[in-house]
């Protein structure tokens, strides 16, 4: 089985990469897996949106989490790829990193802010997972494990040339499928969806 992570800030078209990979017949999606452990570890005052119902969905233990979703051997399909964000990996022991590929979504900052900010108020580098996406991003290069690292203004310009180029990053081969995907949410979003995917919902395809 190959496991793919999908490492990202939030609002960094991470959720419309998760559905393009979701329209590929060899390929099971799994959205945030460490959200409640992120929730119940942190120490940042940021407001999340349906806190309780986040906890209720998912495991809050990152051991538990590692062992029985990310390297998880119940899977229908030979590939899986998970959604994941930077910050949600707190102090969690990275060595299940090295049974996976890691790819890494990068956006402008200033973007992020744009439109992190119009759900969670004032929110500091670490709400938004640029510091330990810096950290991680040295862990995977030292460690030779990052497959590829996706700007996600260039994926929006040119996303069959970018997701062809990733396909052969992560040695799977590229569909056409994977350009669009029928309005509306995915069986697999979070619980979190409502407060946060209604762009990608509205959508049919990568478009700036």
């Amino acid at each position: 089985m190959k496991i793919i992570n999908l490492w990202s800030s939030p609002r960094n078209i991470s959720t419309a990469l998760m559905y393009s990979f979701a329209q590929r017949p060899d390929t099971t999606v799994v959205d945030e897996p460490l959200y409640a452990y992120y929730l119940a570890n942190t120490n940042s005052e940021a407001a999340h949106p349906g806190v309780p119902e986040i906890m209720a969905s998912q495991s809050a233990d990152g051991d538990e989490v590692v062992n029985k979703v990310l390297l998880g051997s119940h899977y229908p399909t030979p590939v899986v790829v998970h959604k994941q964000m930077t910050h949600h990996l707190l102090d969690l022991d990275r060595r299940f990193l090295h049974q996976c590929d890691n790819v890494m979504l990068i956006r402008d900052p200033r973007k992020i802010l744009a439109s992190y900010t119009k759900v969670i108020q004032q929110p500091t580098p670490y709400d938004i997972g640029i510091p330990q996406q810096n950290d991680l991003f040295n862990y995977l290069k030292e460690h030779n494990l990052l497959k590829a690292i996706v700007d996600a203004r260039i994926l929006l310009q040119n996303p069959r040339d970018i997701l062809q180029k990733l396909c052969e990053r992560l040695e799977i081969p590229f569909t056409e499928k994977m350009l669009e995907w029928p309005a509306g949410a995915l069986p697999q979003d979070g619980v979190w969806a409502k407060y946060w995917y209604s762009n990608v919902h509205a959508s049919t395809g990568f478009k700036p």
